[in-house]
């Protein structure tokens, strides 16, 4: 399993109406994208949820390299970087991935917590407890699923859980709003570790 995500930080007076209606008129394009287990469409929105600023900000898991790939250089990417200029893509490698009790529900929100790997932990370690956390975060009430992502060049570990509802109590971080999700290979999304 692979995560990517980009974000186009928004001025503060732009609509996030125009987001939602870009949303709802070209989501369904990545509904059988090949090697997609799911995209987020995520929007959070300034002083909502927390949020300081007016974001989009897909979130995506990945079953191929092949399908992030194709997406990436074979043109979709192309149209929201027309739009809205070239994003830094940041990729993770998956550590874990489990569905939870809401599954089939609908996705309302979406919670991404990111946090250093400890130094001084070692890494067997440092990995099997983003292993449980995982577990904990899709046995939530409400959760769809959760997963635990990694970027060893920087040592970052992200949190990426999606909700029915609203975020239950034990979930911190980012709070995103779901305007669509797109899960084509979900079902093809390793569950459990990555390893």
């Amino acid at each position: 399993m692979h995560a990517m995500q980009y974000s186009f930080t928004l001025p503060a007076d732009y609509s996030t109406d125009v987001i939602r209606e870009r949303v709802a008129r070209t989501g369904h394009l990545l509904d059988d994208w090949p090697g997609l287990g799911l995209k987020a469409y995520l929007v959070r929105e300034r002083g909502k949820d927390g949020s300081p600023v007016n974001q989009y900000a897909p979130f995506y898991l990945w079953h191929t390299v092949e399908g992030m790939n194709s997406f990436l250089w074979e043109g979709a990417f192309q149209r929201p970087t027309d739009d809205f200029g070239r994003p830094a893509v940041r990729q993770w490698t998956g550590l874990a991935y489990e569905e939870g009790s809401a599954a089939g529900s609908p996705a309302r929100l979406a919670v991404l917590r990111r946090q250093r790997v400890p130094e001084g932990v070692p890494l067997a370690e440092g990995a099997a407890d983003a292993v449980r956390e995982t577990g904990r975060l899709a046995g939530l009430d409400g959760a769809l699923l959760a997963a635990a992502v990694v970027d060893t060049g920087r040592w970052e570990l992200v949190h990426f859980s999606l909700h029915a509802g609203e975020a239950p109590g034990g979930t911190e971080g980012e709070v995103f709003r779901v305007l669509h999700l797109s899960g084509p290979g979900r079902g093809l999304l390793t569950r459990g570790r990555q390893w």
